[in-house]
């Protein structure tokens, strides 16, 4: 195992090799399509640009062992938001030149040919992929500070804004970032009335895709329109934002403060300020419809990427509005402490695990609750699983033993997983679910 050294002289060190090693070398950026991912290859295309470099990009959902198999082994191979966890398969690829920058759980040794900045590493200090790949980027040259405000969206992206450290806070400081204490409903920007029809994080029972309900809580607030439209988030004084966190809490009441107050953060882009919420929300969107270059593009402030971004992002948004109302009136299988929705062909499975996420996160739910998701995709179904709150059973595990005897693939996390299975087993997969989910809770 390499030496343990602190963050930042790890990203001077890793920064000095690979403007050595990449002199003569091609460059291939291999990042996640997330927020994250997409904010840390616009930061990492900028930089190699003006350095002049030669260079190609691939954003993917997944890092699998066969794609680091078939990576051509004579270019410089830069890994952004992604990697930590596949440490063995790309000494098995047997890589040449091969740098990390990622901040996901690093589980195998770390070989001493590959170059990696990871605060896992360093005392497991928060930080975005693209927090790190900015740093990364200003020790290269100190003018790639214009590049701040994408390590702020990319924080934003990955939920990392209540745990603002010292290597965040300069970031923000260098990023000239907006920032103000409301509701933590997007986009800020944006008239109230629309704000609150689409809003899924919080999603207000009654209010979420009910026009009807939004001007119902509007009339409660006494907020009416001016010259034909409702004031925006960041337009509202301080009992104005007062009347409408009461209003939400009331329609919300397991709801705590903490979840729907926070700070609102506002970067330039296109010469106009824009709620990250809602950039990250569209990049998202994007990449969820195999769109992840108008993403890229986007954050380039490209022009016509603009128009792009929104359109998907307001098919998305219809799509996720439709599936939560469906959610809402389907009939469900449910037991004590677990709830498994099954959407069919109703609900596209790009969106289903969002649907998922925004349930647990919903206060429909009691604390422990297992939300378990399921939606077709060609002749497959794909699963998403959350735990509501952050006590309770391992959700990975549970899909795991579902999965017993069952072909097909499972990943994730504690409170976060899913998995992929055929559709002809779609019923003994609900049994095996249900009878664990039955099992599990007598257990604890």
């Amino acid at each position: 195992m390499k030496e343990v050294k602190d963050l930042e002289v790890q990203i001077k060190e890793v920064s000095e090799k690979f403007l050595e090693v990449s002199k003569e070398k091609e460059i291939q950026i291999i990042s996640h399509f997330d927020t994250d991912g997409i904010s840390s290859a616009t930061i990492m295309i900028q930089a190699l640009k003006k350095l002049d470099k030669k260079f190609s990009v691939k954003i993917i959902k997944s890092l699998e062992e066969q794609f680091i198999l078939n990576l051509p082994k004579d270019k410089l191979t830069l890994f952004l938001d992604l990697a930590s966890g596949s440490l063995n398969h790309i000494t098995k690829a047997e890589l040449k030149d091969v740098f990390i920058i990622d901040h996901h759980e690093v589980i195998e040794k770390v070989p001493e040919n590959i170059q990696i900045i990871n605060p896992e590493l360093h005392e497991k200090q928060k930080i975005s992929g693209s927090g790190l790949t900015y740093l990364f980027c200003r020790e290269i040259d100190s003018s790639n500070k214009e590049f701040a405000k994408l390590a702020i969206l990319g924080m934003i992206g990955d939920m990392l804004d209540r745990e603002i450290n010292k290597l965040n806070n300069g970031i923000l400081n260098d990023g000239e970032v907006k920032r103000k204490r409301g509701v933590l409903i997007y986009p800020s920007t944006r008239p109230l009335n629309r704000v609150l029809e689409f809003s899924s994080k919080p999603y207000i029972p009654g209010v979420t895709g009910n026009v009807k309900g939004v001007l119902e809580l509007l009339r409660e607030i006494g907020l009416k329109p001016e010259t034909g439209k409702y004031k925006s988030l960041i337009e509202l004084d301080k009992q104005e934002m007062s009347k409408l966190v009461t209003s939400i809490m009331l329609r919300n009441p397991k709801a705590k403060n903490t979840e729907i107050i926070g700070d609102i953060f506002l970067i330039k882009l296109f010469n106009k300020l824009e709620d990250t919420r809602e950039l990250s929300a569209m990049i998202n969107a994007c990449s969820k419809f195999g769109e992840s270059s108008t993403a890229i593009q986007l954050l380039l402030e490209l022009p016509k990427a603009k128009k792009q971004a929104e359109l998907i992002h307001a098919k998305y948004k219809q799509n996720l509005v439709s599936g939560l109302k469906y959610t809402s009136e389907i009939e469900k299988i449910q037991g004590k402490g677990f709830v498994i929705i099954n959407a069919k062909d109703q609900i596209k499975d790009t969106i289903i695990g969002t649907i998922a996420s925004i349930l647990s996160n919903s206060a429909l739910y009691e604390e422990g609750t297992i939300i378990a998701t399921m939606a077709y995709y060609e002749d497959k179904i794909k699963v998403s699983a959350r735990t509501v709150g952050k006590n309770g059973r391992n959700v990975r595990e549970l899909l795991s033993k579902a999965m017993e005897k069952i072909e097909g693939e499972t990943g994730g996390h504690e409170f976060a997983a899913g998995c992929i299975l055929k559709q002809e087993k779609e019923q003994k997969f609900i049994n095996n679910l249900k009878k664990n989910l039955e099992i599990e809770l007598v257990k604890v």
